[in-house]
């Protein structure tokens, strides 16, 4: 399949690997797209495994509604059920990277039915981000995101000079330059960068429905160079899953894991798969 509906909504997707190998679902974060995954696919695939990347709502060109409520993680959480439906699978492997990962752990708390197993890479369960948020630097750290909500100024500001400010961001923290490109060309489109940030500002609305404990088997893997995400965040998150838990800590690695340390992810996921 290349693409799925729901609510009128378009959804490219990119689906490789055996046809009849463990369904992986793998979610992209801010500001990638599916193609953040182009260097861990092919090691999953080499093992068996089937990969299934959605441009998430917001970055597929034809699923960039207006209005923040149409952002809030009940929104995208739906979009990968309805992922699955169209698929014809009843449940599959999750993985997610940044707010891919939060994605990925309300769906093993509000649909553990449909998930197989979780692979959350950097963003930690909402429950304990909330706690550090009070207890760590994790408030100073993520100060972008109050910025990030307001309106129209950071549009502005990412894609002035073609985007060189957005280009800066993602260069600082070692991302490819091809994949740089693409991100960058991806966010100019018009109102794209609008519709990214759209996750943003759905917080408020996305806050009222607490995710809760997660109760399918988990892995997360942080990395120490992540700018964005510290350890307190990290280490509080074992207490918010009802299943077998483990943490992976990536050293020196900065915020792109799926672009940083693509071999160790495929190796960590395939194995955490074969556990279920």
């Amino acid at each position: 399949m290349d693409s799925f509906r729901r609510d009128g909504l378009t959804f490219d997707v990119l689906d490789a690997g055996p046809s009849d190998g463990e369904p992986v679902v793998l979610l992209h974060g801010f500001p990638q797209d599916a193609t953040a995954w182009a260097r861990v696919s092919p090691a999953l695939h080499q093992h068996g495994l089937r990969t299934l990347a959605p441009d998430q709502r917001g970055y597929s060109p034809m699923a960039r509604p207006h209005g923040r409520s149409r952002y809030t993680l009940r929104e995208t959480t739906a979009d990968v059920l309805a992922l699955l439906d169209a698929a014809g699978l009843e449940s599959a492997h999750v993985v997610g990277h940044d707010w891919g990962a939060l994605v990925g752990w309300a769906l093993g708390a509000w649909h553990p039915d449909r998930v197989r197993t979780l692979t959350a890479l950097s963003v930690p369960h909402p429950a304990a981000m909330s706690k550090a948020m009070v207890s760590s630097d994790q408030a100073l750290r993520s100060s972008y995101v109050g910025f990030f909500q307001l309106p129209v100024i950071p549009e502005q500001l990412l894609l002035a000079g073609n985007g060189a400010a957005l280009r800066r961001l993602l260069a600082h923290g070692g991302v490819p330059d091809d994949a740089v490109d693409r991100y960058v060309a991806r966010m100019r489109e018009p109102g794209a960068l609008s519709a990214a940030l759209g996750w943003y500002r759905a917080l408020p609305w996305s806050g009222r429905d607490p995710v809760g404990r997660v109760r399918v088997p988990t892995l997360h893997v942080w990395s120490t160079g992540d700018a964005f995400l510290g350890r307190a965040a990290t280490e509080a998150t074992e207490q918010f899953v009802s299943a077998p838990y483990r943490l992976e800590v990536l050293d020196d690695v900065n915020h792109w894991i799926p672009e940083l340390a693509p071999d160790r992810v495929a190796e960590l996921v395939t194995a955490h798969v074969r556990t279920a």
